[in-house]
């Protein structure tokens, strides 16, 4: 299975351009879940031809071809991830929109116990939280 997003891009058939390339290494190297917008700015720090407009249609294109993953964390903006990357949810903070990637092996196990307790196999799933910084115990 191909690595990169580029290496997927490219194992899809998508035809790849300098500026698609520019975008699809910008959002292979987020380490963050960056909205259109900031993969605008990051990419037109590589190519200040870089349309905001070609950023939104490649990102459709990766998210159509599941490439990205798009998610919606409640704050108005779809942000996007790498789709194959290893399963892990997601807590957003409510206050400064920071999203924390985790995995706690209680809650997979959790789930699939509930799944079966209905009759079901769990095939996936997506959890995600909404918190904010406790300021005390």
């Amino acid at each position: 299975m191909p690595t990169s997003i580029l290496d997927r891009c490219e194992a899809h058939g998508l035809r790849m351009t300098d500026q698609r390339r520019i975008i699809a290494r910008v959002l292979g190297d987020a380490t963050d879940h960056p909205d259109v917008e900031e993969v605008h700015r990051r990419a037109s720090a590589l190519d200040a031809g870089i349309s905001i407009a070609t950023v939104y249609r490649t990102v459709k294109l990766f998210e159509e071809t599941g490439i990205v993953e798009k998610h919606e964390f409640g704050d108005g903006r779809a942000r996007y991830e790498a789709a194959d990357r290893d399963h892990h949810d997601h807590l957003i903070d409510m206050h400064s929109g920071d999203v924390i990637e985790f995995v706690d092996p209680e809650i997979e196990e959790l789930q699939a116990r509930i799944a079966k307790r209905l009759g079901y196999d769990l095939k996936g799933h997506r959890l995600e939280l909404y918190a904010v910084k406790r300021t005390s115990d």
